[in-house]
């Protein structure tokens, strides 16, 4: 018995009766041979991390443009939080924690530079509209790897895609990715407007920290064990009505004073501008875009191809690009 074959014994032995086992993924769109040592879920994992648009969320936005200091939160980490808070979610329901983890990295592969700022500009430029958690499935399915895409299996590119929007993923481990991420961002995003003194601890409306505690680690952790228990022995996954209800309402006091905050956002307006620029500048002469991306402007269209490439950028490398297409260099004779 191969390492992987024991690996998804232990899964069927120890798992939950509503995990979504290894053994029994529906597969890839691209059939494999089994890993000796690696579930697929596993593999799935390794996939990601290596991938090069996982590496680049370390330069890319997460709430506050370019902010001055080392420990404001980025994309990437960002993803490693979600990541945390979704295996421990699995793993005290049961849940397949590898399912778990790989979703969690491979959720916001698609977003764009200077965060959801970005993702509206593009919105509202690309035909037919612009979701990050769509780019992400396109970004795993399609643009990595040189166009080869990475041939993850069938449950892992659902958590990605369902991680938010409409669709619900099938499995309860891409059920529960959609409330780790929302766990996440608004704990982080919490403390990092503190950091940026956007808003103060007493801010909070204490209806909220009545119910989630008073500091970061303590509302965390009332969500995440509030979820378990709630969610346990049961196909579905589930807040109880006190916890959803002060969640809902700590999201839109964040909404109120940090993500429409006019301090925190008031560099947005001037990213946007520059991303529908490189836009139309790449549309009228797609000659311009990377070697890469010519195939996907023959096979798609131009629109496709520059979506593809400027929601993939990170914030310095669209700055630079902005700067190569439209500030004038300095001539000089020697």
């Amino acid at each position: 018995m191969t390492l992987r074959e024991q690996t998804e014994a232990a899964e069927r032995a120890q798992l939950s009766s509503f995990a979504c086992l290894a053994s029994a993924s529906r597969g890839r769109e691209r059939p494999l041979e089994p890993c000796p040592t690696r579930t697929c879920f596993q593999r799935d994992i390794d996939r990601i991390v290596h991938s090069k648009a996982f590496r680049r969320l370390k330069h890319k936005t997460q709430v506050f443009l370019e902010p001055e200091g080392d420990h404001y939160r980025t994309r990437m980490t960002h993803t490693i939080e979600v990541s945390r808070i979704a295996r421990t979610i699995a793993r005290g329901l049961r849940l397949n924690e590898d399912l778990t983890e790989a979703a969690a990295y491979g959720h916001d592969l698609g977003h764009t530079p200077f965060g959801h700022a970005g993702e509206r500009v593009l919105h509202e430029i690309m035909p037919g509209g612009f979701a990050h958690n769509e780019q992400s499935l396109r970004v795993v399915d399609r643009l990595e790897k040189d166009g080869e895409g990475l041939n993850l299996t069938w449950e892992v590119r659902r958590g990605i895609l369902c991680h938010t929007g409409s669709d619900r993923a099938e499995t309860l481990e891409g059920q529960l990715l959609r409330l780790a991420d929302k766990i996440a961002y608004i704990n982080h995003d919490i403390d990092d407007a503190i950091r940026g003194k956007i808003i103060y601890p007493m801010d909070i409306p204490l209806s909220v920290s009545q119910v989630l505690g008073f500091t970061h680690s303590e509302r965390i952790n009332t969500l995440v064990t509030d979820i378990i228990a709630s969610s346990a022995g049961r196909n579905e996954i589930v807040q109880s009505a006190a916890c959803r209800d002060a969640m809902h309402e700590l999201r839109e006091f964040m909404f109120e004073y940090v993500y429409r905050n006019p301090v925190a956002k008031g560099e947005e307006g001037k990213a946007q501008d520059m991303l529908r620029r490189l836009f139309e500048y790449y549309r009228a002469d797609p000659d311009k875009l990377p070697p890469e991306f010519q195939e996907i402007r023959m096979e798609e269209s131009p629109e496709r191809a520059v979506c593809d490439y400027i929601s993939g950028m990170t914030d310095k490398f669209a700055v630079e690009q902005f700067g190569e297409a439209f500030i004038p260099k300095a001539w000089s004779v020697k």
